[in-house]
């Protein structure tokens, strides 16, 4: 099977989804690849750097001949979409559930997606593939730097001859795996941190990071299924933005980190929490993108500062941000998941495989992931677009 490496088009991505290292093992499974010119250029890994470790260099209108799979880390521009041919595939973060129009136009193309957002994660065997568990724990730990970087006082406790500053007092919404690298990169820097979750459980894992767990009376535990948060009705919705408002003014940094997969990602901190923090506090917000974010008046990949003096930043690519750690980790996660993938050298799509089931979305001209088949209309595996 002949794998490329498409250097990645989208503003701001600095990722590449294979790194040289792991070329060689990909070669032992029968596996040759075949890397855009500058593919690695923003994660500091060089053509030079792939060619040594055996792969092949090319540009782009070569690499799409006679290649079986393009690798990527986020969705491939519709240029390079347009020159597919089908019996291609295409494996990568292509984020499905929130454009299902796209999975439907690589269907149409007779193209095979393969999706790492969908990844079961709750099986063990998974594990090793979980792309978005890697990046998210980059971008956690970016998440209490980017903080740290805008918020104009110490995060530690200084005492000084020339006086006392105060330890930074951050809070973290959502304690997922962004949440707890947040949270222990937030500890390192010497803040006082607190963090809130709607699932009570991970309250254990929290107080083990030196941080401790805020519970809300007017919302009970809201655990959902594969290890997230389950929606929030309105009335649960107001009563926690409500009760969070208090909690949000006491405190310097908030990094929220909710997000719902394909879904708009719930506003935790209302305009009112927002005005009631201090002159010179900075939130970061991971949810924001294309759908909205967690906090009012934030926008995607922006700075802005409130008429209180409140910095919000919209933070939700940070991973791009740390794109040598990131694309280590996201290239480990491919490797893995095209060895499962591949039989005899060769792409082995099957569809009664339990992993296979989550990341295959289209396949033979049809949308066959459920769940994304089901919003374009279609409502079992297999079901084609309507």
């Amino acid at each position: 099977m002949k794998i490329a490496v498409v250097k990645e088009t989208a503003p701001g991505e600095r990722r590449v989804a294979l790194v040289p290292e792991m070329v060689p093992r990909l070669h032992k499974a029968g596996l040759e690849v075949t890397v855009e010119t500058g593919a690695g250029d923003g994660a500091w890994f060089a053509d030079s750097a792939y060619t040594e470790a055996g792969a092949a260099i090319a540009s782009r209108g070569e690499l799409l001949s006679g290649t079986d799979l393009l690798v990527t880390v986020t969705k491939p521009d519709e240029a390079l979409v347009s020159g597919l041919k089908p019996g291609q595939a295409v494996l990568g973060m292509l984020n499905p559930l929130a454009d299902p129009g796209y999975a439907a136009a690589l269907a149409d193309r007779g193209v095979t997606a393969i999706s790492m957002d969908t990844l079961p994660r709750t099986l063990p065997r998974a594990q090793p593939m979980d792309a978005l568990t890697s990046q998210a724990n980059v971008a956690g730990y970016k998440a209490a730097l980017v903080a740290a970087t805008a918020f104009g006082r110490f995060f530690p406790l200084l005492i000084t001859a020339a006086g006392t500053a105060r330890p930074a007092r951050v809070l973290i919404l959502g304690t997922g795996v962004a949440g707890l690298q947040a949270i222990g990169t937030a500890r390192r820097l010497g803040a006082v941190v607190s963090a809130y979750d709607v699932r009570p459980q991970t309250r254990g894992e929290v107080e083990s990071l030196g941080a401790s767990f805020i519970e809300l009376s007017s919302v009970g535990p809201a655990a959902g299924e594969g290890g997230y948060a389950r929606a929030l009705t309105d009335s649960e919705r107001e009563a926690q933005q409500a009760e969070l408002t208090g909690h949000v003014a006491r405190h310097d940094v908030v990094i929220t980190t909710a997000q719902v997969p394909g879904r708009k990602p719930p506003e935790l901190l209302t305009a009112a929490a927002v005005a009631a923090m201090p002159a010179g506090s900075v939130v970061v917000d991971m949810g924001a993108g294309p759908l909205g974010g967690n906090v009012a008046g934030s926008v995607a990949e922006q700075s802005t500062v409130t008429q209180n003096g409140v910095t919000i930043i919209g933070a939700g690519n940070l991973a791009a941000t740390v794109p040598a750690a990131a694309s280590s980790a996201f290239a480990r996660n491919v490797s893995a998941l095209l060895l499962h993938l591949a039989a005899d050298g060769a792409l082995a799509i099957d569809p009664a495989d339990e992993i296979q089931a989550g990341v295959v979305i289209t396949h033979d001209g049809r949308v066959v992931h459920p769940a994304t088949a089901a919003l374009l209309g279609g409502g079992s595996t297999g079901g084609a677009r309507q």
